[in-house]
């Protein structure tokens, strides 16, 4: 097919309005079959992965996956991926024929599945950890798990709770919350989280008042974060940023965070020294990196 007229049937196949995409799955693979023929569903099986963006307007076949996913056209030099939490988005350059996007597809295919299958099992994980706000509910505290117990008897102090030690070795730690049994699910997750949160700033201060002296620097502030994905930050003047949720991780996993950002104050990159770095005080700092990404905080 001439090039221009290619061109043309592109910037019309990109102008159709798009169905929705719980009614469309149909009409998706038709585009995907008709706008490439790289972009087809043939010899699809039951056993392939399968990712749909819930806006996606076409879909491609990468090695052992379906990918239907947003594609859109803008003011752009190049094509770009994206994959987030509803799945894989692409845009392209208005003049960018479709068969250059069914190419780059496929040479970033192995990209793009091992992002779109690590968001799918973080998501998973997600699920699985979510946490159920009532008495009797379990979560997560310095990598082991505590039961809730509402203790409508009992101030705690200004605390407004007390973590009291298993009694058995089949038993597992209490954290007694001081609330009526009345309490909705939002006053018990307040509760508990605004008691996470002191844990995790006096836990966070013993652990860079410990690292601090072996890498040989001095932080001077901390602030805790509640940042989505990143887990911590370091600035030059010694402020540092640590995400409370890691008060949920095990002691090793925080100790690595606290090590890589009391690092960035001698050195302020990802360079082979700053790992150097990192590794003098944590020699296993690329499992436990590797732990942490895989880790997914519970809600």
């Amino acid at each position: 097919m001439h090039p221009l007229l290619r061109f043309t049937l592109d910037l019309f196949e990109q102008n159709q309005p798009l169905d929705p995409i719980n009614n469309a799955q149909e009409a998706i693979k038709k585009v995907a079959i008709e706008s490439s023929p790289k972009s087809t569903t043939q010899g699809v099986t039951d056993e392939m992965l399968h990712f749909r963006h819930p806006r996606a307007s076409r879909e491609v076949r990468l090695g052992h996956a379906l990918v239907a996913y947003e594609f859109k056209r803008g003011q752009r030099r190049s094509i770009g991926f994206s994959v987030g939490v509803e799945g894989l988005a692409v845009r392209a350059p208005k003049w960018v024929v479709l068969s250059e996007v069914d190419a780059a597809l496929q040479s970033k295919a192995a990209w793009i599945l091992r992002k779109l299958q690590e968001t799918r099992e973080r998501h998973q994980r997600l699920a699985e950890q979510t946490i159920v706000w009532q008495d009797g509910a379990t979560l997560p505290f310095l990598g082991q798990q505590v039961r809730l117990q509402l203790d409508p008897q009992h101030g705690f102090g200004a605390a407004g709770a007390e973590l009291v030690a298993a009694v058995g070795p089949d038993d597992m730690p209490t954290l007694r919350l001081s609330l009526p049994r009345s309490a909705s699910t939002e006053q018990i997750k307040d509760g508990v989280q605004a008691w996470l949160m002191r844990q995790a700033k006096q836990f966070f201060q013993q652990r860079l008042d410990h690292f601090a002296p072996l890498l040989g620097v001095q932080w001077k502030k901390l602030a805790l974060s509640n940042a989505g994905t990143r887990w911590g930050s370091a600035k030059a003047d010694g402020s540092i940023r640590l995400n409370w949720r890691l008060i949920h991780m095990p002691v090793s996993v925080i100790d690595y965070v606290v090590a890589h950002e009391l690092s960035h104050l001698r050195v302020m990159d990802h360079s082979p020294r700053f790992w150097d770095t990192v590794r003098s005080v944590v020699p296993d700092y690329a499992a436990l990196r590797q732990q942490l990404k895989h880790e997914a905080s519970p809600r």
